[in-house]
């Protein structure tokens, strides 16, 4: 979970909080540099920055953390080859620093702000100056970096002054033009693979929340859905009403401007006649999702799901000739170097921020 879900959890839950997001990373670890997770007072847990063998650790500091007010830094250094002392699970071989902040004040405010330009499909950063060690820092909000591949930080020194720059991607938008049955499990994978789902329909007794919990619905035919939404080139749509009017009618509204990617379900030929002769644009898919022979709603959404993943990290893909210094995307195959133990984990070449270790406050 980025932050766009984080912050919307946060203002929806009654429970006071502490944001921990991962400073710096060196060597192997499960997420880089700008991953952050939200810890509650009752004990819940949103979003990840381990395998799961960190953050227990990282609720046990809540309360206390809770009731000082004030931050705190804490490191964990799983590079001795002897250091069992997180477990074997970790074995990842790097050092992670985390910084845990109770949300409230300037803090809060700030993160408000984050939500409401995510909130509208708009890049946000978040700009940290740590003046009393990492126990108190002043916070500004940021313009973010524009067509960031994801959440990312990095922590510089500026004028003396120890700097904690993050910048925050809102989730993709997915429209979702059909709420068949089969729409219900795509909806659910693409929600938990950070989508925000838009489900379109004119048939009200099958948009309905029961059925969508999680997602926005628009009830209406082709043309309002587009006036509506008012897709740019950064949305996502997947076509799959089952009926060949109301597809070949949305599909002719979304021909002439461009888009991420749109997905038509269905075969080859029915997608060539919605068509009808004009050429398929690049980022028309058909037929929908990665070739894994998928039987069934439940597998055809994970292939769904799994090329709407592709396609968003293709957009942010480095050149070639990068990959072999460097995993810090997360990417989990083609050539990358994994780590010893066979796994692939975001990866940050040594010495990258040496210089910033040692103007630590």
């Amino acid at each position: 979970m980025e932050m766009h879900g984080l912050v919307e959890v946060l203002f929806r839950t009654p429970h006071r909080a502490v944001l921990a997001t991962v400073m710096e990373v060196e060597g192997h670890a499960y997420r880089k540099a700008g991953a952050s997770m939200l810890l509650l007072e009752n004990g819940s847990r949103y979003g990840s920055i381990s395998p799961g063998c960190l953050e227990s650790d990282l609720s046990d500091r809540v309360e206390g953390l809770l009731r000082s007010g004030g931050a705190e830094m804490v490191e964990y250094d799983m590079r001795p080859a002897d250091d069992f002392s997180w477990g074997e699970a970790i074995g990842c071989g790097g050092m992670i620093r985390v910084l845990l902040e109770p949300v409230h004040g300037m803090l809060l405010h700030v993160l408000l702000e984050v939500k409401r330009r995510l909130d509208r499909g708009q890049e946000a950063g978040l700009l940290r100056s740590f003046v009393s060690s990492y126990t108190q820092a002043e916070y500004k909000l940021t313009e973010g970096e524009p067509n960031a591949a994801g959440d990312a930080a990095v922590l510089k020194m500026e004028d003396g002054v120890l700097r904690l720059v993050s910048s925050y991607t809102p989730r993709p938008r997915l429209l979702l033009f059909g709420a068949s049955d089969d729409a219900v499990p795509v909806a659910e994978l693409a929600q938990k693979s950070g989508f925000r789902v838009t489900v379109a329909d004119w048939r009200e007794g099958l948009c309905t929340s029961l059925r969508f919990p999680r997602a926005s619905r628009v009830i209406g035919q082709p043309e309002r859905i587009v006036e509506r939404l008012q897709l740019t080139e950064r949305d996502y749509v997947l076509i799959m009403s089952h009926h060949y009017p109301h597809d070949a009618k949305l599909l002719e509204l979304l021909l002439p401007n461009q888009y991420k990617y749109v997905g038509v379900m269905g075969s080859i030929s029915r997608t060539e006649r919605l068509l009808g002769g004009r050429p398929a644009p690049d980022w028309l898919h058909y037929p929908v999702g990665l070739a894994i022979r998928a039987a069934g709603p439940e597998e055809i959404a994970i292939s769904i799901a799994a090329q709407l993943i592709e396609v968003r990290r293709k957009s942010t893909e480095p050149r070639t000739e990068e990959w072999k210094g460097c995993e810090s995307n997360g990417y989990l195959s083609r050539g990358r170097r994994g780590h010893k133990n066979g796994r692939f984990q975001a990866f940050h070449p040594p010495g990258r921020h040496w210089k910033i270790r040692r103007l630590r406050p």
